[in-house]
């Protein structure tokens, strides 16, 4: 009884929100300008709209942004990308979450008129209904769908125009992926069994069945190796990725990463994934890059987006550096001594960099959050510049790395600890080892005996079917395959539950 009063309390002391229709005027050369008033209590505004295409109810339109910071006295959303016609007609609805509650404004629609006029749109139906918002979820979000490109910059409230590939203004869209197909001139599969030197237990491939795009989305899909060559083969038979070609050339061979043969007690790799990269293709040094993704669901997966520097200017790794926009694990249910979970809704962000292994200061730059990483798309944001790293979660602000004068040598306190020899980065900048060209990365590993999967912690379920310490990691995983297959949910949804989705990629050149 308690409760009930106390929550008709909270609902009594709570304002409603009448919702308006947004202002629309034309930009000009091109664009639209949708703003609301701003008032006490909005913490955020969102719009969502297509372009001659009706857009019922709450359903996705093509453009679909969240805007977190008012400008002056507006809540204002401009988009220099979308082409807008006068007499074309804009199909759209807008949310606002004030005071704790959600509003909508649905099946909304407003005719392009002349960019010299500015009017408010008619409504065909208006709906005010309020929803409950949870802090730090879609208030947080700056989110581009469909062909947009995205106008808020994350966690300022700025905008981020798009701009002429030739980059005579900026910010400077350099690099852009909606997925339509797979692009070979801009992303090369990996093709190796490596593991990226913690002996993981998939091995990558150029193949259709692990990497495709439908409708606008890249899967990066793990399937079982069994599946292909039939369980005998883990312990018998023998995989030659040498290749004849480029398009099936072995791009690792560290690690035993082009030629295994599997015997009793050391499998062949028992999972097959994709790894891509633009390393031939594409790199930047400073500028911002935003990802929207769903990491995958399912015990062991570890996902990953992140970038690698294209050559080693400081040395071997970490001397040289590496950024993980991205980390996460698939796990349904995976927790620490202390209840933290450490499955699919935990996600981060972690720069390494230290003079060699193992000095790495991975530790002093890396954050990492709970959410539903696993159910829902989140957008990814990193702005790197000359004096500082910057990365944002659906636009709330993960990390902020600012070396100062003394560069990473002293930001780490190395200075204190090792002799001044030691130091890869005296020829660098204040940033180095972020001071040179990276390449961009996505892939789906599974497993490992690097401890990224740490033993102590405790899986739902069922143990963890392998030790770290194991010579016979990858068998004992294989033969616990009835425990955590069953999780990938194999069966449904053509097993892509198990797999990475991303939306887009895009990079932004932001200064001269």
């Amino acid at each position: 009884m308690k409760l009930i009063i106390l929550l008709s309390v909270v609902s009594m002391a709570t304002c409603q929100y009448e919702m308006v229709p947004p202002t629309m005027s034309l930009l000009s050369p091109q664009g639209l300008r949708m703003a609301i008033p701003d008032e006490p209590g909005i913490t955020l505004f969102a719009v969502h709209y297509s372009i001659n295409k009706p857009v019922p109810g709450v359903s996705a339109g093509d453009y679909n942004y969240d805007i977190t910071t008012p400008t002056g006295n507006e809540w204002v959303h401009e988009n220099t990308a979308v082409v807008v016609n006068v007499g074309d007609t804009v199909y759209y609805w807008t949310h606002v979450d004030y005071q704790g509650l959600g509003y909508d404004l649905t099946d909304q629609s407003w005719v392009a008129v002349d960019s010299s006029a500015t009017t408010t749109t008619t409504s065909t139906t208006s709906s005010t209904t309020p929803t409950t918002t949870t802090s730090g979820s879609a208030s947080t979000t700056t989110t581009t769908a469909g062909s947009g490109t995205t106008t808020t910059t994350a966690g300022s409230g700025t905008t981020t125009p798009s701009a002429p590939s030739s980059c005579t203004s900026y910010p400077c869209l350099i690099f852009e992926d909606n997925f339509d197909r797979i692009d070979f001139t801009k992303w090369k599969h990996e093709i190796t069994m490596g593991g990226g030197g913690n002996w993981e237990f998939e091995y990558y491939v150029n193949n259709r069945s692990n990497s495709y795009t439908r409708d606008g989305t890249l899967y990066i899909k793990p399937t079982l190796t069994s599946d292909k060559y039939g369980e005998p083969f883990l312990s018998t038979g023998s995989i030659d990725l040498w290749g004849a070609h480029p398009g099936n050339l072995c791009t690792g061979p560290a690690w035993y990463g082009c030629l295994r043969q599997g015997t009793a007690t050391n499998y062949i790799n028992v999972v097959q994934s994709a790894r891509l990269r633009t390393a031939e293709t594409f790199s930047f040094k400073y500028g911002r890059i935003e990802v929207r993704a769903q990491v995958p669901k399912g015990d062991w997966i570890w996902p990953a987006i992140w970038l690698l520097p294209v050559n080693e200017p400081y040395g071997a790794w970490p001397a040289s550096g590496e950024m993980d926009l991205l980390e996460s694990r698939g796990n349904l249910d995976l927790q620490g001594a202390g209840g933290q979970q450490y499955g699919n809704s935990y996600a981060g962000t972690t720069f390494h960099w230290g003079p060699y292994w193992p000095v790495n200061r991975y530790y002093m730059t890396s954050s990492w959050k709970n959410d539903n990483f696993g159910d829902a798309f989140h957008t990814y944001t990193m702005d790197w510049n000359t004096t500082g790293i910057f990365v944002w979660f659906d636009g709330q602000l993960m990390l902020s790395i600012v070396p100062g004068a003394g560069g990473f040598w002293e930001y780490g306190g190395l200075d204190q600890e090792l002799p001044p020899e030691s130091n890869p980065w005296t020829q660098g900048s204040t940033m180095a080892p972020f001071d040179q060209e990276f390449y961009i990365i996505m892939n789906v590993a599974v497993g490992g005996t690097n401890g990224y999967f740490d033993d102590s912690w405790v899986n739902a379920g069922y143990p963890k079917p392998w030790a770290n310490t194991s010579p016979y990691a990858l068998r004992d995983f294989w033969l616990a395959k009835n425990n955590w297959y069953p999780t990938w949910n194999p069966t449904a949804n053509n097993g892509e539950d198990a797999a990475m989705k991303v939306d887009y990629v895009r990079v932004w050149k932001m200064s001269a």
